[in-house]
């Protein structure tokens, strides 16, 4: 045991102790070093006797939370219900995970005399493309619309989702209403941090259509709360379970056929842009925004309003 002493970590005082090493490295190491000559079963009966066996992760420990984490629920829900009391539009917003066009393996089942035949290997290599699927999900009404883009996953193709949402369906049945109210994750497309993400609302929702906007965050390691993953991702997920997406129109088809006995109904549609990743906004520019950071957990709430014309006509000087 002196040998591989080294190499036991864990806590000595306890049975919880490990092996940084395989048993083929200790083996040769105990020739090599010691000539000691020991087949790989008698190294494991004598570790068995230490106590020393093979282990696997066990996921037991749970991060301390943010300190701000119920207040920012509480504020999230104070909006969600303010808004709701005014018949303005909530929506729930993110990125779907990123799918592989092509005949490709689909985690679920389907009732079937036989099985699909899949590539055995999902190499990107192999796919006709991949998918980016954004989400706009309106709470009110129950309705999903999913922009599904085919490059990268940016600040300017998530507002552009939202911006196509706007301007095909909530203007029709919220002309009236002259906020809306954007419930996201903290990190992503939509980042709270993202100065993009700000600048992007502003110059292609807030300003084009005179709308305020409130964007609040759901706090770190929140997301799953986020009503659009299990309203709306989750029940994408079930209606292609199984089934290859071959095609950027068998995506499409799984999307927009996806209903809940609740009554949900979802369109998508698909975009061929191509965003550019990496591109930043200077302290000009965030000043020319017209953003007011709300008093509880401010960098996680904000809201920004119109900006008047003589503004516009600086920035673009």
């Amino acid at each position: 045991m002196a040998f591989i002493e080294p190499e036991v970590a864990g806590e000595p005082q306890s049975e919880k102790r490990w092996l940084r090493q395989s048993l083929s490295k200790i083996q040769r190491g105990l020739a090599d070093q010691m000539d000691i000559h020991l087949s790989r079963e008698t190294i494991r009966r004598l570790l068995h006797k230490k106590k020393i066996r093979p282990r696997s992760n066990v996921k037991r420990l749970h991060p301390q939370p943010h300190p701000d984490r119920d207040k920012q629920f509480q504020h999230l829900q104070s909006q969600r219900e303010a808004f709701r009391q005014a018949g303005w539009p909530v929506i729930s917003v993110d990125t779907k995970k990123k799918e592989l066009i092509g005949n490709f393996y689909q985690r679920g089942q389907q009732w079937r005399q036989e099985a699909i035949a899949v590539n055995t290997h999902d190499f990107p290599s192999y796919a006709e493309g991949r998918a980016v699927p954004y989400g706009v999900y309106d709470i009110q009404r129950n309705f999903g619309y999913v922009t599904v883009g085919q490059s990268a996953d940016t600040p300017e193709f998530a507002v552009d989702a939202i911006v196509q949402w706007w301007r095909e369906f909530g203007q029709e049945h919220y002309a009236e209403a002259p906020e809306l109210l954007i419930l996201a994750d903290g990190g992503g497309s939509n980042s709270y941090r993202s100065r993009r993400w700000k600048q992007q609302l502003q110059e292609n929702l807030v300003d084009p259509f005179g709308l305020t906007v409130t964007v609040c965050h759901y706090p770190p390691g929140a997301s799953k709360w986020n009503p659009i993953e299990h309203r709306l991702f989750s029940q994408i997920s079930l209606t292609w379970a199984g089934t290859p997406l071959t095609s950027f129109q068998v995506l499409l088809d799984g999307i927009r056929s996806t209903t809940t006995q609740a009554g949900l109904r979802v369109e998508a549609t698909l975009v061929d842009k191509t965003y550019e990743k990496g591109l930043s906004v200077s302290d000009d520019e965030m000043d020319l925004l017209m953003i007011e950071k709300h008093s509880t957990c401010p960098s996680w709430n904000y809201t920004i309003r119109p900006r008047k014309r003589e503004v516009i006509f600086r920035r673009s000087l």
